[in-house]
């Protein structure tokens, strides 16, 4: 039976704004949603995607899209995925890059030209058949969820101007939301070319900096405050928006504990690392044949052993 990593990570508090670069005429704005009959602020899963393949790059490892920092845009190794697109061909013998095998890629082309050029006579007086586009893709076997606020928006703005000359466009406003994120993350190596990325996975998310659109002007801690593994035989992840927080400290959400007291996650596939260790919740799971660690680095590592024995990896 396939082995699947489940995790969920509560962030540091911070102040977010100017996550995408949106505006509303002069504010720019955050994503929201309504949840539970609040409205949240939200960050894409594709920015966190984003974020993992930026660390990825950072730390050395062999990246098929690049981020050039001074042009401003993205650099491809291999454009045309050809380990993947043509193993047996031109991609035969060559390396496989981590982002294109955990978090997938989709090469479309349109047909050759559009409108009537695009059709192709088959005789005289027959209909005409168009010219089909083509689509290589794999799908991602990492898949994330939005990261969600812990608490709803207020609605706070910060108000400024440009420097220099002052125009009736010189004003401009900021809608900011001083809170934590959470979000969750599913991974089955066995869906991966290489399955010891798992690895690679959880030290990029333990690690993780800023997440946020290409102009973002905020910096954000999005390394986890708290963290929960689960590295399981079971395919659903049964918990993956399961942090609360109150009078300013964060815990886990009583239904997760009520699903480990219940046994329908087993407790001994449990580690749980950060400040979730030290409260109540921490001593209560620990007691339940969870490990619970002071770190969140230490949990890491704990997991990091468990899928190397479970995959035989060295």
């Amino acid at each position: 039976m396939s082995k699947h990593l489940f995790g969920l990570v509560v962030t540091h508090h911070g102040t977010a704004a100017n996550n995408r670069g949106e505006n509303e005429g002069n504010i720019t704005t955050l994503q929201k949603i309504l949840w539970n009959g609040e409205v949240h602020t939200t960050v894409s899963a594709e920015a966190i995607r984003w974020a993992i393949r930026y660390y990825w790059q950072r730390v050395g490892k062999s990246v098929n899209r690049k981020w050039d920092e001074d042009a401003n845009d993205h650099r491809w190794e291999d454009e045309d995925w050809l380990p993947w697109t043509d193993p047996q061909g031109k991609g035969k013998g060559k390396q496989t890059f981590i982002d294109d095998d955990v978090l997938g890629f989709m090469l479309a082309e349109a047909g050759k030209a559009e409108g009537n050029e695009a059709e192709i006579a088959e005789g005289k007086g027959k209909k005409k058949s168009r010219v089909k586009g083509t689509c290589d893709k794999r799908r991602g076997a990492l898949e994330v969820t939005r990261a969600l606020s812990l608490t709803p928006f207020a609605g706070d703005i910060t108000f400024n101007a440009k420097s220099g000359q002052k125009t009736s466009t010189s004003l401009y406003g900021t809608e900011v939301h001083a809170t934590r994120y959470q979000y969750g993350f599913v991974l089955t190596p066995e869906w991966l070319r290489d399955k010891s990325r798992t690895l690679d996975v959880v030290d990029a998310v333990v690690s993780l900096a800023e997440v946020a659109g290409n102009q973002s002007r905020f910096l954000f801690d999005f390394s986890p405050d708290a963290v929960i593994f689960r590295w399981t035989d079971d395919f659903a992840p049964r918990f993956l928006y399961g942090f609360t927080v109150g009078d300013g400290t964060v815990a886990i959400r009583q239904e997760v504990l009520d699903r480990i007291k219940s046994k329908d996650i087993a407790a001994n596939e449990i580690v749980v690392g950060g400040s979730i260790a030290t409260t109540a919740q921490g001593t209560a799971l620990k007691e339940q044949g969870a490990v619970v660690l002071d770190g969140v680095k230490a949990a890491a590592d704990e997991v990091k052993q468990r899928i190397r024995r479970d995959l035989e990896l060295k």
